[in-house]
């Protein structure tokens, strides 16, 4: 199935997609290397664009761009920062599995993880126009609710613990997205430092 395809279907008939995705055999370097990697420099790519090109406009200072090399290097590291955001996410969901009645199986965990971040990649594009930026909060509770959907179908855990699941692996999700942008704030300051010596 084509990446276009999938993240179209994940989104829009969800229902229908994650017992598909359940039954087919993907490797995890397929995944990542085939659609993680698109999809999350979608918001890599705009992110350069955005902040490089276009530049942000701050109150009581004015417009602000981030130097050509810096926003590259940003952008790399937040494609990087993405693929192990997954992979951790994965590993969370995977160790919680058995807690709420789920089957531990660390390929569908990964699938879990991926497919519930299409709609936060695809929302990615926003982040050319900083004001835009608020839509992409509701492409991430859209997100949410795909991972509440997937929960049941891949890691088998029963439909009156998948609210609990969810909850807790979310609490997680959100604790790990708090620690890479702290990392991914650090950096692009650090760069921000060296630039202005």
């Amino acid at each position: 199935m084509s990446l276009i395809e999938r993240a179209k279907n994940i989104c829009l008939t969800p229902n229908t997609e994650w017992p598909v995705i359940a039954a087919e055999p993907t490797s995890p370097g397929t995944l990542i290397s085939g659609y993680v990697v698109p999809l999350a420099a979608i918001g890599a790519i705009a992110g350069f664009v955005g902040g490089s090109i276009i530049g942000r406009s701050l109150p009581y200072i004015g417009s602000y761009r981030v130097p050509l090399f810096g926003g590259l290097v940003l952008a790399l590291f937040s494609l990087c920062m993405a693929i192990v955001g997954v992979f951790v996410l994965s590993l969370i969901i995977n160790a919680l599995a058995p807690t709420f009645g789920g089957e531990q199986n660390s390929t569908q965990a990964l699938k879990l993880a991926v497919y519930s971040y299409t709609p936060a990649w695809i929302a990615g594009v926003l982040q050319i126009l900083p004001l835009l930026g608020i839509l992409a909060i509701f492409a991430a509770l859209y997100g949410l609710y795909l991972l509440y959907l997937g929960l049941p179908r891949l890691m088998k855990s029963p439909e009156d613990k998948s609210v609990a699941y969810t909850g807790v692996v979310v609490v997680c999700a959100i604790v790990l997205s708090l620690v890479l942008g702290a990392v991914t704030a650090m950096i692009a300051g650090l760069g921000a430092l060296g630039r202005s010596e």
